[in-house]
């Protein structure tokens, strides 16, 4: 049941809802808040990577249309039920960058949401095409960070309100601040983005005392490492729940802070984070936590959202299955230091330039691409978006031992920081034609053991060459955040164009992880990090 009375707006501040009204005495009533997050543009039902007693195993999960259902099916359990998403919803596909977002305005308004929030990757298609799509899913979208460029005005309202019985509860969002490093930055032009503590105090005082919110939510884009951080800070005293988004975490039971819970809810519209909670009279009397499953055999699709996405996807539909090659072996990015995806990605960049070292980012989406009765599975050119969902053409350029040794020092520190306000972006870079060995938990600056590149170990003094994905609006010289690299030029092909060449002449590859990238101290197995806790990803 949607929101049934919109009591105010007040113009990019706050949006305010009411279920119903109660005497001051009230009995217990029980809200049910599903949070889902990092869809990534996956519209249908895939494999998703499950890793339990050191074993990968695999489940078909997802769909938005299978989705819509559970929703329904919980609103009917509860009609006081709110739904949000945490963002980065409209890239990671072949819909979602085809149509520049375009598709999902149409379907997110059938999923019925109550409210959403901007990722970091929903910058992806510029500031005009963001607004125009996530406006045109004509429900709520909140952000207190994100601003037009002259004039500081919020480009949406900051926070959601909403009355449960006589109980008030208050959701206050933030994007990730670094979205103009994380992203290319000619994305996010016309916007500016505010640390989270400029404005989280006012906010949560005007929240609390001026319109009376009982129990606070944080939703928040800004990764696990981060989010946990924050629910420490004293800043926090006053919220009770930071519902967490951007690193794909599967929690399963909400994290413990200092001053507040957090939780994320995985990715891909795989999982459904379910929380009920039981309030009176502005009190917080209970918790039931869930990590729900997808499951298509167990919701059905819904007819409507159905019909919505294939219309939305029949302008492209040829395309996208176009079949380029087959892999014989899983291809997954869920790995922190090293994939299969990301080694044939590399690999095939090795192959087609003539380099020392090529180069990519270290994405944390796509769903894997898993093999059938049969032994292989088709790579399609709606697989080939997934993978790289931003068809950058392709830099190359030299750099020395000494600039590289550098540049991954600091790359390790973006996923390994002690503390958690350094770490930013996606797992451990990836590369071909160097082996990396390193300590994760060893201090900033010396946690590279060895690096050989071409099976020489690396001379410091020595200049390299390398190809990357040239990133817009960076200088030429700056090739996957190394700055300073020589002889750099942007070649007329993309990295599309050189995996689909790839696929041409090998047809069926067969990559693995092969220890090209190896943490001395954390093993091979790492699908995340967060010190200090007992949460482990499966």
């Amino acid at each position: 049941m949607r929101p049934s009375s919109l009591l105010s707006i007040a113009a990019s501040a706050v949006l305010l809802f009411s279920c119903s009204s109660t005497p001051e005495d009230a009995a217990p009533v029980k809200v049910t808040i599903l949070q889902t997050a990092d869809i990534h543009g996956q519209v249908y039902p895939h494999s998703e990577l499950f890793y339990d007693n050191d074993e990968i195993s695999y489940k078909t999960l997802g769909g938005l249309a299978n989705m819509k259902t559970l929703f329904d099916q919980e609103r009917e359990a509860n009609p006081n039920t709110i739904i949000l998403d945490g963002g980065d919803l409209i890239q990671g596909s072949a819909v979602a960058a085809l149509s520049e977002g375009a598709a999902f305005s149409s379907i997110i308004k059938a999923m019925n949401y109550d409210f959403l929030i901007p990722g970091n990757w929903e910058v992806v298609y510029g500031k005009e095409q963001m607004m125009k799509v996530m406006q045109g899913y004509e429900t709520p979208v909140i952000t207190a960070n994100m601003y037009h460029e002259d004039g500081k005005d919020p480009i949406f309202p900051q926070y959601y309100i909403q009355d449960v019985g006589n109980t008030r509860l208050g959701f206050l969002s933030y994007n990730d601040p670094e979205v103009p490093i994380r992203q290319n930055p000619s994305f996010s032009v016309g916007l500016d983005f505010d640390p989270i503590l400029e404005n989280l105090e006012a906010l949560v005082t005007e929240m609390k005392d001026e319109k009376g919110v009982d129990i606070l939510f944080l939703v928040t884009h800004i990764g696990i490492s981060k989010q946990y951080d924050l629910a420490n800070n004293p800043a926090l005293s006053r919220i009770d729940y930071v519902l967490g988004n951007d690193t794909h975490e599967r929690i399963r039971e909400p994290l413990q802070a200092g001053h507040a819970r957090v939780t994320e809810p995985g990715a891909f519209a795989s999982f459904v984070g379910k929380m009920v909670l039981e309030v009176q009279n502005g009190e917080l009397l209970s918790e039931e936590y869930e990590l729900m499953e997808v499951d298509p055999s167990k919701y059905e699709a819904d007819a409507e959202v159905a019909a919505v996405i294939e219309e939305a996807v029949a302008p492209y539909k040829e395309e996208i299955d176009q079949v380029l090659g087959y892999t014989k072996t899983p291809l997954y990015r869920y790995f922190v230091v090293e994939n299969p995806m990301d080694n044939f990605i590399t690999d095939a960049s090795m192959w087609k330039n003539d380099v020392d070292i090529a180069l990519s980012n270290g994405f944390r989406f796509s769903p894997p691409i898993v093999p059938g009765e049969n032994g292989v599975a088709p790579i399609t050119r709606g697989d080939l978006w997934k993978m790289l969902p931003v068809n950058e053409k392709v830099k190359i350029g030299k750099a020395s031992g000494q600039q590289i040794k550098d540049w991954l020092e600091k790359e390790l520190h973006n996923v390994f920081a002690e503390n958690p306000q350094e770490r930013f972006g996606g797992w451990v870079v990836r590369f071909s034609g160097m082996e990396l060995k390193f300590n994760a938990n060893a201090p900033k600056g010396e946690r590279v053991s060895s690096i050989v590149i071409k099976g020489e170990p690396m001379e410091l003094d020595k200049l390299y060459k390398m190809s990357a994905c040239r990133r817009e609006g960076e200088p030429i010289s700056t090739l996957c955040r190394m700055k300073g690299t020589v002889e750099t030029v942007v070649m007329d092909y993309t990295i599309h164009d050189l995996i689909e060449e790839y696929l041409a002449v090998h047809d069926t590859i067969a990559p693995v992880r092969d220890g090209r990238a190896v943490s001395l101290d954390l093993g091979d197995n790492v699908l995340s990090q967060l010190p200090g806790t007992d949460y482990h990803f499966h």
